[in-house]
């Protein structure tokens, strides 16, 4: 686990939704915050829900222009969190898209890690670069890369905003075309040159027979869910991260569930080991499983 402490701002491509957060929230220690699309805060449930898991919205103009204002309460907030030592994850790219791929990056990053230079906060700003074997499998390998902070010595504060903004983005997207991954969709040798890892034969044969196990156990809450998150996230590139976030929810459940009806039908105590047999198996299925969407 990641020990870095801010005021940090982690700059980042953003290919798989919130997924590309709980990733960072797991790897570091300290807690980070996010920026996610201002949409999603429409309602007010919702955005208590989120403002408690740390994350703040950022409107673009296809969300409103009329909402574009809120940013500067958001960049506030962020500069609030530098000052208080924290550390702060903004996705450069400003849209989630599923792709091996780093797009143009927006100003967003530069204009917040530049307002924080400019009220003399000795913020780094960190790129970091992830990529996932597939957007569409469960479990995942996850290529999480990080290049050189960035400080205010790379500036030159004399120049116009304009000229400043461009410097910072200029070395900002050098730095993250070394950590995301280039590879087309349909390239399926290269997404299984740089995108799995080596399973030995060993390992295969030892898992095999808890993976079957784990598939016909844990189907029956699997297969129900993907059909709901494919039909719910249809046209979007959220699939995996919703998901991930429905198994987070009702895995336990589905666990306890199981756990008393063997207790009840059997009424013996050892049906508790299933609470740690089923997720066993299940991590069998992952390990030996296909890791790309060919």
């Amino acid at each position: 686990m990641l020990k870095e402490k801010g005021p940090l701002l982690l700059a980042c491509n953003h290919p798989n939704s919130f997924l590309d957060s709980i990733i960072l929230n797991t790897i570091f220690e300290n807690p980070v915050w996010s920026l996610a699309r201002g949409d999603v805060f429409k309602k007010p449930l919702y955005s208590k829900l989120l403002s408690s898991l740390k994350i703040l919205p950022v409107y673009r103009t296809s969300e409103g222009v009329e909402n574009l204002s809120e940013n500067y309460k958001t960049f506030d907030a962020c500069i609030y969190i530098f000052k208080a030592n924290g550390i702060v994850t903004i996705y450069s790219e400003g849209k989630c898209i599923n792709e091996w791929h780093l797009r143009p990056l927006k100003k967003g990053t530069a204009r917040l890690a530049i307002k924080a230079w400019e009220e003399n906060i000795p913020l780094r700003v960190l790129p970091v670069g992830i990529n996932y074997n597939s957007f569409r499998l469960f479990g995942k390998n996850v290529f999480v890369n990080f290049g050189e902070v960035i400080t205010t010595e790379i500036i030159e504060q004399s120049e116009a905003d304009g000229l400043r903004h461009q410097s910072f983005n200029s070395r900002l997207q050098k730095q993250l075309e070394q950590l995301v991954f280039e590879i087309p969709k349909q390239d399926y040798q290269q997404q299984k040159k740089h995108l799995t890892v080596n399973i030995s034969l060993v390992k295969r044969i030892l898992l095999f027979i808890p993976a079957i196990l784990g598939l016909l156990i844990n189907a029956p809450l699997y297969l129900p869910i993907k059909r709901f998150s494919l039909h719910r996230t249809k046209g979007t590139d959220h699939f995996d991260s919703v998901m991930a976030g429905i198994l987070l929810l009702t895995y336990p459940l589905y666990l306890l569930l199981l756990t008393i009806l063997l207790l009840v039908f059997t009424k013996s105590y050892w049906s508790l080991i299933l609470i740690l047999l089923v997720p066993f198996t299940a991590w069998c299925y992952v390990q030996i499983k296909k890791q790309t969407d060919s």
